[in-house]
């Protein structure tokens, strides 16, 4: 299977510009194939080929005074940002197919972005020196930070800017699963935002809430710059330390979903999860703590963790009953209000726990064999049978006694 490897990278002065220029001219480069095929397609031609682009483009527009720069940079670096447009307009295409998801029509690139990005393949010489240098063409060895090994060679590098202005050097290579010993245990896991995570085996995971506890610095950045002049260099240093600020948080959010996704994968045989609609509840006035959560985030982990380390992962339907159904005894009591957090099963009297009860039904609905001891609260007497009991006076009755 492939995997991503990124490490920072610290270039100095000069590397910096180099690599700024590299942006640039991959941008430009990026942006006139998009513009000829775009002319194209008005006028009812069919698209350009890549290798008709990458000759007018590139060789061709070498030799001319206004685009002679082109020369400074690695060829590879522009042939490159040319697959880019093709990925793109491929994947805009599958869309329209119904073959992945839909995606926007290729736009064209700002030297404004937040993210700028080249890719270097075998064909440029790049390297990893001895010394444990970056060694790119035209840019120099470039100081890396390695906070672990490669497992094997790879065969491209793709640097990375962010809009906080660090270097990113990332790796895709080729590994082989590295299968973790058996373990009895599975899990079935309900996501949330009271709790982040409810595990079937009681386990709760609170929620940390990161962007939440950042808000307080995030909008005293915010607030100064909206306060510079547009245009200005101080409102790009105030850009940046809001862009810092931002990173702060997502980097925190990322280390928590690793802890915990290899935590879960390796504590556990199986594990099922929900399927969520996160962009529907994107849409809603949760929207802020949807996206601080980051379930797609941590769930795709949670996929590609369980494929590398041999565990087995499954996703139920999203319309599953999970919160409707009591766990014990099967009994489907109906749709309940997010106020509602614990409630008696009327067929069996069991005081359940909303969100490990729904737990505990994505594991069955898995198939995955788990107890459902861990969803009662407290014991209680068992009810008489509804023909017996007569009809309740509320829907949803006070389970305090």
């Amino acid at each position: 299977m492939q995997l991503r490897y990124s490490f920072r990278l610290y270039p100095d002065g000069p590397q910096r510009s180099a690599l700024a220029r590299a942006f640039g001219c991959a941008r430009v480069v990026f942006n006139d194939a998009l513009r000829a095929r775009e002319a194209a397609r008005a006028e009812g031609l069919p698209f350009p080929k890549a290798g008709d682009l990458s000759k007018a483009l590139i060789t061709e527009a070498k030799r001319t005074a206004e685009r002679v720069w082109l020369g400074e940079v690695s060829a590879v670096v522009l042939q490159q940002s040319l697959r880019d447009l093709d990925a793109a307009y491929r994947n805009f295409f599958d869309g329209l197919k119904g073959k992945r998801a839909r995606m926007g029509a290729p736009r064209l690139k700002s030297r404004r972005d937040n993210r700028q990005a080249v890719r270097f393949t075998a064909n440029a010489k790049w390297k990893i020196t001895p010394g444990g240098d970056l060694s790119l063409p035209k840019i120099g060895d470039i100081r890396v930070k390695w906070s672990r090994a490669l497992p094997s060679e790879p065969a491209t590098v793709t640097v990375i800017k962010d809009g906080a202005g660090r270097y990113f050097a990332s790796f895709v290579v080729e590994t082989d699963p590295a299968l973790l010993p058996e373990v009895e245990p599975v899990v079935g896991i309900d996501l949330g935002l009271g709790h982040f995570a409810v595990l079937s085996d009681g386990t709760k995971i609170d929620a940390p809430r990161f962007l939440r506890r950042a808000e307080k610095k995030l909008k005293k950045a915010q607030r100064d710059l909206s306060r510079k002049a547009k245009g200005s260099n101080n409102r790009d240093k105030a850009r940046v330390k809001v862009a810092r600020a931002h990173v702060r948080v997502a980097d925190a959010r990322r280390e928590f979903h690793h802890q915990l996704s290899t935590k879960v994968i390796r504590e556990n045989q199986a594990v099922a999860v929900e399927d969520l609609a996160v962009r529907g509840l994107a849409r809603t006035r949760l929207a802020k703590s949807v996206h601080d959560a980051g379930w797609a985030a941590f769930v795709a982990m949670l996929e590609y963790k369980a494929a590398l380390y041999g565990r087995t992962f499954i996703r139920i339907g999203r319309f599953e009953p999970t919160s409707q159904v009591c766990c014990v005894c099967g009994v489907k009591d109906g749709p309940k209000p997010l106020r509602v957090r614990v409630w008696e099963c009327r067929g069996c009297g069991t005081v359940l726990d909303r969100d490990m009860n729904a737990a505990i039904n994505i594991a069955k609905a898995a198939g995955l064999a788990v107890s459902a001891c861990g969803a009662q609260v407290r014991p209680v007497r068992v009810p008489a049978q509804r023909g017996e009991a007569g009809t309740h006076p509320h829907p949803w009755p006070s389970t305090a006694r």
